[in-house]
């Protein structure tokens, strides 16, 4: 999967998301950012929940919503 930007509405608010596959450790990963921000954020599955979720500090300055719905248009796109 390349690089491919899409649009999701959360709250009313339109976002655009910009996800960059990458491999770690024999694990796919994504780089995120969204709204053209040069912030990036790290997308990996879960296997306790069995869904993608953001990962590392920075991850704490996504809205809840929006990466509820950055994880579920990954996991669509990525079964």
């Amino acid at each position: 999967m390349n690089t491919k930007t899409f649009n999701v509405i959360v709250d009313g608010v339109p976002y655009e998301i910009k996800p960059t596959p990458f491999e770690f450790n024999n694990e796919q990963r994504f780089k995120v950012s969204y709204n053209n921000s040069d912030e990036e954020y790290i997308f990996t599955r879960d296997a306790d929940i069995g869904q993608l979720t953001a990962i590392d500090s920075d991850a704490l300055d996504i809205p809840d919503n929006l990466e509820q719905a950055i994880a579920e248009k990954l996991n669509a796109i990525t079964i």
